[in-house]
């Protein structure tokens, strides 16, 4: 789900108040320096004096060698790191102040997005999945094997291993999860187990329902107007650090949804980006409904794990 140009907006609004909060936290240091350190501010009036006085005879001619030059500048930012530690503020207390060095909080690097934009409009993207209210209660705190007995049990417990591996693992090793399996089985809920967990870990994680993507995709696809959204659409699908697709298979397939759901599951192979899905679907349902490449892509990509017994939501209502 891509942005819209006042989420946007909102974003770099963001980022124009950092900028302005750390002018004024830098601001208030430099006072706090002059009225502690009178020769702080002589000596930066040194080095402004020395800055234009060589830089005259430079452009003059009068000059061809700024050896004596660097070597009093030296001289000069040493004693202004002197005279800092020695009333006792750090060296640098008084360089630019970032909340991300890495963009100079303006949220680009060469052009590019920064990690720190990047990870800005994916939670706005993740916000509007409402998975935020949803991890509040389906998280591995409240897992529970009391619903389970069993071959379901034996499944559950293998899918649950499997989840904590995924997470432990995450930052060293690519793997892709599917749990399918019958309805109410704890397939969605395992998934945003892992969600919780990744995202407390500080990576971006977006969710889709199948038909909630599909639809988006469509809407886009065919809209002329909105072929730039598309493109960031894609982009924030490909390069997100983990994709989950819940209910697969609810959607409309046709060759529109078999075409973009390969092209994604290749995009975020090749981009070594983890993907977990879940479906209703049997593995025979799965590989009649989708084209055999998807199906192989499936097999060969993604550890399975099939979840089975009653429907929890039913066994609990009743209980």
């Amino acid at each position: 789900m891509s942005l819209t140009n006042s989420q946007y907006d909102a974003i770099m609004r963001e980022y124009d108040q950092i900028q302005l909060r750390n002018r004024q936290i830098l601001a208030e240091r430099t006072k706090e320096v002059e009225r502690a350190i009178p020769d702080y501010d002589r000596t930066c009036a040194e080095i402004a004096s020395l800055s234009v006085e060589y830089g005259k005879q430079y452009v003059s001619g009068e000059i061809t060698n700024l050896d004596e030059y660097h070597r009093k500048m030296n001289e000069l930012s040493y004693r202004k790191k002197m005279l800092l530690e020695e009333a006792g503020f750090p060296c640098d207390y008084l360089e630019p102040v970032y909340t991300c060095p890495d963009c100079k909080d303006t949220g680009y690097v060469d052009g590019k997005r920064c990690l720190c934009l990047e990870k800005r409009i994916i939670n706005v993207l993740y916000s509007q999945s409402n998975l935020d209210q949803v991890l509040s209660t389906e998280n591995f705190s409240s897992l529970s094997y009391d619903y389970y007995s069993g071959e379901d049990l034996a499944n559950f417990r293998k899918a649950v291993e499997s989840s904590f591996s995924f997470v432990k693992n995450f930052h060293v090793e690519y793997q892709n999860l599917l749990f399918y399996g019958a309805v109410g089985t704890g397939k969605s809920f395992l998934s945003n187990c892992i969600a919780r967990e990744i995202l407390n870990l500080g990576y971006s994680v977006i969710y889709f329902s199948a038909s909630g993507l599909f639809e988006l995709l469509a809407r886009y696809a065919f809209d002329a107007n909105q072929k730039e959204m598309l493109y960031k659409t894609l982009e924030d699908l490909y390069n997100c650090d983990l994709v989950i697709i819940d209910d697969l298979g609810t959607e409309m397939t046709n060759n529109f949804s078999n075409s973009h759901l390969f092209t994604f599951l290749n995009e975020r192979n090749l981009r070594k980006k983890p993907t977990i899905i879940s479906t209703n679907l049997s593995l025979s349902e799965l590989k009649d409904r989708y084209s055999e490449r998807i199906f192989s892509r499936l097999t060969n990509q993604f550890t399975f794990r099939k979840l089975s017994g009653s429907d929890i939501r039913v066994l609990k209502n009743i209980t």
